[in-house]
């Protein structure tokens, strides 16, 4: 689904961010910049969970700039606090279907098709705690897929990883895009998962989310505000 940020301003205390952007359907995008910056804040809003001051936010034809989180054709996926402590891997996936955990028989199977495609097999009746930091981001990612929307964000989903199984990660994340052709935004700070992910990058600095470039023509000549950050 195409994602449009046309004259986009949010602004919160004594901080502003502007946006004005179309993001083609199917698009895999990284969005790199300084901390504090407003990544987040941009991922955020897109999902509906900050409220924007100026300006429109448009999902393939429809206005969302005004529509409730639960209402938008978007998932959205953090480094953290991902899954229910007190449900199982099951339980925390069927969630991406029916929130009340009222599953059909066909419900059912669906989880336990996702569980196996993201490499989670016998862990269903697992509590999070009993898991690893990989296995519970395969378990929110199976959610995620599960949900199956046009558009997906993830908000520095793997930082926490050793880089070995963050590549994994990555690849695991490119192949449920190669099959739901979501368009995908992915906050990181490691321009390499950037590099790995998305064929175009958001610059997130000095108050403005530029317009999308090129990964590695951005990468090899930074603007200063990037360049500084990299170091």
């Amino acid at each position: 689904m195409q994602i449009t940020c046309d004259k986009l301003v949010i602004r919160y205390d004594a901080f502003s961010l502007t946006a004005d952007f179309t993001i083609p359907t199917g698009s895999r995008i990284a969005i790199l910049g300084p901390s504090g910056g407003g990544k987040s804040t941009l991922l955020s809003t897109l999902a509906g969970f900050k409220e924007v001051e100026q300006g429109q936010i448009i999902f393939g034809e429809m206005d969302v700039t005004n529509t409730p989180p639960s209402e938008r054709p978007l998932s959205i996926l953090f480094q953290e606090h991902n899954l229910f402590p007190h449900l199982t891997v099951a339980q925390n996936i069927g969630l991406g279907l029916r929130p009340n955990l009222k599953l059909t028989q066909e419900d059912h199977q669906s989880v336990q098709n996702v569980i196996d495609a993201t490499g989670l097999k016998g862990k269903a009746d697992t509590l999070p705690k009993n898991l690893s930091g990989g296995q519970q981001q395969r378990a929110a990612l199976a959610r995620a897929m599960l949900r199956d929307k046009p558009i997906l964000c993830l908000d520095e989903p793997f930082a926490a990883l050793g880089p070995a199984l963050r590549q994994e990660m990555l690849a695991l994340l490119g192949e449920v895009l190669d099959r739901s052709k979501a368009t995908a935004l992915m906050v990181t700070h490691n321009p390499s998962d950037a590099l790995a992910f998305a064929e175009k990058t958001i610059l997130v600095a000095d108050g403005v989310a530029h317009k999308p470039k090129p990964t590695k023509a951005l990468l090899s000549n930074p603007p200063k505000a990037l360049r500084d950050y990299l170091g």
